[in-house]
């Protein structure tokens, strides 16, 4: 397979890395799984506007390619945003309010779990627990922990950590 370098809706899709991993499984269609995880082991993420060219060369349908990346909760469809949100919803974050804050990071960042914002900055996720109940509500930003959450809090937090986040961009 040729490596190429096309492009769709502006965005370069890396078709030379994908053309790597077809090689390494000489295209064979049976092993899509394991084809889009060494995608995503090399891009952090499975480029949706490669899929079709995926099915081209595996012979397969992309809406069955597309059918198991979405499926499959591991794979991602689009890159992860410089910083990862981490937000428990666990029972006693859950108990305490963890929807009410939820609902301040979508509000507050304009997109929900398992979303990236526009600009490339944060990716929001939900997980099953944390391992801080008791300080529940928790939150995660980039490994640091944030307890306690009020929707008020959370607010403040994400844009005093966003003012840092541009400070930084302003330095560099």
């Amino acid at each position: 397979m040729a490596a190429t370098e096309k492009s769709l809706e502006s965005e370069a899709i890396p078709y030379e890395t994908i053309d790597r991993v077809l090689d390494t499984y000489k295209g064979d269609p049976s092993a899509i799984i394991p084809i889009l995880q060494d995608i995503q082991e090399a891009l952090d993420y499975v480029p949706k506007e490669g899929i079709g060219y995926l099915g081209d060369q595996l012979g397969v349908s992309p809406a069955k390619i597309y059918g198991i990346a979405t499926f499959y909760a591991q794979f991602r469809l689009q890159p992860k945003g410089k910083h990862t949100i981490m937000l428990c919803v666990g029972t006693a974050c859950h108990v305490n309010g963890a929807k009410l804050v939820g609902n301040t990071i979508t509000d507050e960042l304009g997109i929900k779990g398992g979303e990236t914002t526009g600009d490339g900055l944060f990716t929001y996720e939900e997980v099953a627990c944390i391992g801080c109940c008791s300080l529940s509500p928790v939150m995660l930003i980039d490994g640091e922990t944030y307890a306690m959450l009020t929707p008020k809090s959370t607010r403040k937090i994400l844009k005093d950590f966003r003012g840092k986040t541009d400070e930084q961009n302003e330095n560099e």
